[in-house]
């Protein structure tokens, strides 16, 4: 039951988001084969603190939910079926916005009928972040990528903790919301 509230909460979320997401996969792979995952491996020398590991915590978390929700158990290296890896960016976006006031031409009778007026024009210019998550899915036996999904929407200042464990795990939501990607019948 808890788990059933736990999708409906997630698709209730995903359905009224500004979120943009988008994936793609290898259509030869049979999903339905897939049934353990592990994270990729760090590479860095000291892998107890990064840079920004609360965000970590947070996202592996989320994916590590989502991912026992579809079913796939977590694993070791040696043995899980594919490798999990997220990766982050933010874009800094320009908004331009010019708004004209001018009174032009009245193609009605009575007051203000015909030529005239003042015009202004004002422009604003807005800079704004988008952050990216992408999530990857790589073959553990051949390395190969199998699938990537990417969620987008812009970056907005998250004053507490529990705000942001709620915006991650709203992003990782819809970003795993199709997967496994529904096999085309041919």
């Amino acid at each position: 039951m808890k788990k059933l509230l736990v999708i409906m909460a997630a698709l209730a979320l995903s359905a009224c988001s500004s979120l943009k997401t988008s994936s793609d996969y290898d259509p030869g792979v049979n999903f339905s084969e897939v049934k353990t995952y592990a994270w990729v491996e760090k590479k860095t020398a000291d892998s107890t603190y990064h840079l920004d590991g609360l965000m970590d915590q947070r996202v592996r978390k989320a994916v590590d939910d989502q991912l026992q929700l579809k079913g796939l158990t977590k694993a070791d290296v040696g043995s899980a079926d594919v490798l999990v890896n997220y990766l982050t960016k933010v874009d800094k976006k320009i908004n331009v916005d010019t708004f004209n006031s001018n009174y032009g031409y009245n193609p009605y009778y009575g007051p203000g009928w015909g030529w005239g007026g003042v015009g202004h024009t004002q422009t604003t210019v807005r800079e704004y972040e988008v952050g990216t998550l992408i999530l990857d899915l790589v073959n553990a036996k051949t390395g190969k990528l199998i699938w990537r999904g990417s969620v987008a929407d812009t970056m907005r200042d998250k004053d507490t903790p529990e705000e942001r464990v709620e915006v991650v795990n709203e992003a990782v939501g819809a970003l795993l919301l199709n997967y496994p990607p529904k096999s085309e019948d041919k």
